[in-house]
This record gives C-alpha cells, sequence and structure tokens, in this order.
C-alpha cells in the first residue's frame, strides 16, 4: 500500500486516523496473546513503566501513565496487593514515597514482556528486510510522538 505524503491538513488527517486505527488493532491483537496472569491492561503499563523509567513517585508515575494520581493510587494499591510494587521512604522528601517493582513484579514484567514479544516478533519476520527497515524508522517517529 502506498502511504501518502502528509504535506497537506488534509493528508495529515487521513494518515492520522489511517495511524490510529492500525495502533488499535495492532495492540488490540498483540493483547490478545496469552496472557501473563490476571493483571488489568493498566497495571501492565504501570509495572512497564517503574521498569523501564526505574524508580518513580506516585505522581511522577502518574505523570508518565497520563492518569490523575488518584487513578494511580488505585493502580498502584492492586499491585502492592499482588506483591509486585514496593514502598520505600523518599531518600530527601519525608513526605513522599518511591515506588520500584518488586523482584516478583521484575519476573512478571519479563514474562509478559516475553509472551507479548514472541506474536509480534513472529510477524516481523516474514516481512521483507525493507519493510522491517520502513518500520523500525517508523517505531522511532511514533515513539517521539508519544513523547511530545
Amino acid at each position: 500500500m502506498e502511504w501518502p505524503v502528509a504535506t497537506e491538513r488534509g493528508t495529515a488527517d487521513e494518515l492520522a486516523r489511517t495511524l490510529r486505527e492500525a495502533i488499535l488493532r495492532l495492540n488490540r491483537r498483540v493483547r490478545q496473546t496469552r496472557a501473563v496472569g490476571d493483571l488489568t491492561f493498566s497495571q501492565l503499563s504501570a509495572l512497564t513503566s517503574l521498569q523501564l523509567h526505574g524508580a518513580l513517585t506516585p505522581r511522577e508515575l502518574a505523570d508518565v501513565e497520563r492518569v490523575q494520581p488518584p487513578t494511580m493510587t488505585k493502580i498502584v494499591g492492586k499491585l502492592e496487593d499482588r506483591g509486585l510494587v514496593a514502598r520505600t521512604p523518599h531518600p530527601t522528601d519525608g513526605r513522599q514515597v518511591i515506588l520500584a517493582p518488586t523482584e516478583q513484579g521484575r519476573t512478571m514484567y519479563a514474562q509478559f514482556e516475553q509472551v507479548r514479544n514472541e506474536w509480534l516478533a513472529e510477524q516481523l519476520a516474514a516481512l521483507s528486510p525493507d519493510e522491517r527497515d520502513v518500520l523500525a524508522r517508523a517505531a522511532q517517529i511514533m515513539q517521539q510522538v508519544a513523547q511530545a
């Protein structure tokens, strides 16, 4: 499929719709792969953020996840109840705590990563080297857009 160059607003809007649809479908397909435990998508996302960004305060984690602090409090509570995340006192601010994955949380994250990557890696292996190069570049751009 040939994609239009996004030089006009209409083309950018069309590309945005097409890209959003592709992301949603791919995300749904990856999420349909074998589940690891019974964590919700939000819980897995928070655990992933802690694994990738390191220890964070609840507020920092809410900011990374782009949710309100009360929502993150509920998510973290569920992760703590499962023994996947631990709170420790903040080293310089006695009013704050630091959240970090426990050993069990790191293990759960590793299992989750392996499971969700297996299916996608199989699909990518079926593509041509040129198609994989295009996707690699697109992934970099999508990361930039997601962090904007």
